[in-house]
């Protein structure tokens, strides 16, 4: 009856710790959906102007 009391007490005390490592490993991938729910923080680059290089190059290849 000692033995079974005593295996109840350590698991008990391992519960809080284990909680606390859970929601210390949890909390970063509960912060990504609400993170991606605001589309207004994003900064985007500019667009490169297109040059036409690489279709010059693509005929120029195939004729060679």
């Amino acid at each position: 009856m000692n033995r079974i009391v005593a295996n109840a007490l350590k698991t008990l005390r391992l519960v809080p710790r284990a909680t606390l490592i859970l929601m210390v490993l949890a909390a970063p991938v509960l912060a990504v959906p609400s993170m991606r729910a605001d589309a207004g923080s994003t900064i985007e680059a500019p667009a490169l102007k297109k040059t036409g290089v690489g279709f010059v190059l693509l005929v120029s290849l195939r004729r060679g």
